[in-house]
């Protein structure tokens, strides 16, 4: 399992803040379990333990991922 963290439009879209998802493809495992997240993800940075990923690979498990949308402001 991967610890999933959404912020800001993304919690929004997800519906949740924080959720365990199994390990697997990061952009087909989030939009399979919330498929509201199709609009936002492409727009999103994805951290798996600080390291950015593409939306298109694997994560494995006892990964933390943050999806973080664009954000303006200092």
């Amino acid at each position: 399992m991967i610890t999933v963290r959404y912020f800001a439009a993304a919690a929004e879209a997800a519906g949740v803040d924080t959720e365990q998802v199994p390990a697997g493809v990061v952009g087909t495992m989030l939009v399979e379990r919330r498929p509201a997240l199709a609009g936002v993800l492409g727009r999103c940075a994805l951290l798996a333990d600080g390291v950015r990923v593409e939306a298109d690979e694997a994560v494995a498990d006892g990964v933390t991922l943050d999806v973080l949308p664009p954000f303006a402001g200092g």
